[in-house]
């Protein structure tokens, strides 16, 4: 096994050097197409293809994690999180490598502030995760154990920064608000209406418009969460993000989940086989020491606050997706 790793790194690494070769030739590479989640393109290469990314391979502060709930620390100067409650449009697109809604926040900023946050950040961007079966699809996990979904909500500091690009690479320059799913019933009305047109975008490229997007009413009811410093969990690996993990997780159907799975990272009809989308995770990275900090105050199981039982058996109820 260690013997067929080391080849496929070789073999990454000499495809980087023809790619170099060709920008020195005046030939365009895109690389934001190359990479994958999966094979030599994949994240376990995405370190080696490209120099620009060595953060994916080398970074100290890599997202997602896996998150152990008897490791969590509580810290009583977590503030809530506050998230406008206004509603802006969209476009949900298939980007190829995810199905991503660009927020219009632009003219009527969709704030969050509070939590860990020590800035004002505007939400730009949603990001969705999903698995080809229900027991893999979320980046983040718990107690080593995956959701069959996961909602990322990111937005720049809109303090320090103009936009989401200039802010990317730069100290507290990300929020991420992750949002777990489970299969249920029934989702929110605000999920619903976000994935209403997903059959419609099947190929790359392909898009529709959707109004009165509420990330408000998107999260679950619950003022807990779990957060930590990390990076973006694409390339090129940005150790710039504060994540934040609601502590409670939503819903999807499994309509919507098999309407999901039916996205692909092909350009059109004309590519055959279609290869479906899903699967677009990041594996877990290593915690290396990192503080997991948390607003759940595990010591107080008499009071208001949930113990750390209770977010045991949160976690435990959590993985049945039946």
């Amino acid at each position: 096994m260690a013997g067929a790793m080391a080849g496929l790194k070789l073999l990454a690494v000499l495809w980087a050097v023809l790619a170099v070769s060709k920008d020195a030739a005046g030939v365009t590479w895109n690389w934001e197409k190359w990479w994958t989640y999966d094979g030599i393109s994949g994240p376990d290469f995405w370190g080696l293809i490209n120099l620009d990314w060595s953060l994916c391979h080398k970074g100290r502060r890599q997202s997602p994690i896996d998150i152990d709930p008897t490791r969590l620390l509580y810290d009583q100067n977590l503030r809530q999180l506050h998230i406008d409650q206004h509603t802006v449009g969209g476009l949900v697109e298939n980007t190829g490598h995810s199905v991503v809604v660009s927020l219009d926040s632009t003219k009527n900023p969709l704030n969050v502030t509070g939590g860990p946050l020590s800035y004002r950040y505007q939400l730009s961007e949603i990001h969705l995760h999903f698995g080809s079966v229900d027991d893999m699809g979320s980046e983040h996990t718990v107690s080593g154990r995956a959701f069959p979904a996961e909602v990322q909500v990111l937005g720049f500091n809109s303090n320090l920064y103009s936009n989401f690009s200039h802010a990317l690479d730069k100290a507290y320059g990300i929020v991420g608000i992750s949002l777990l799913l489970k299969i249920g019933k029934s989702s929110s009305e605000a999920f619903s209406n976000l994935t209403a047109g997903v059959k419609s975008i099947r190929y790359v490229g392909t898009s529709y418009r959707v109004e009165r997007v509420s990330v408000k009413d998107l999260l679950p009811e619950s003022r807990y969460f779990i957060t930590y410093e990390g990076s973006t969990t694409m390339p090129a690996c940005h150790e710039t993000v504060t994540w934040i993990i609601l502590n409670k997780p939503a819903y999807i159907t499994k309509e919507q989940l098999l309407s999901l799975r039916e996205v692909t990272q092909t350009n059109s009809t004309l590519q055959t086989p279609p290869r479906t989308l899903a699967d677009n995770f990041r594996p877990p990275q290593k915690l290396n020491h990192r503080p997991v900090r948390t607003n759940i105050d595990f010591s107080n199981a008499g009071g208001n606050c949930p113990s750390m039982q209770s977010v045991a058996r949160y976690t435990a109820n959590a993985w049945n997706t039946s």
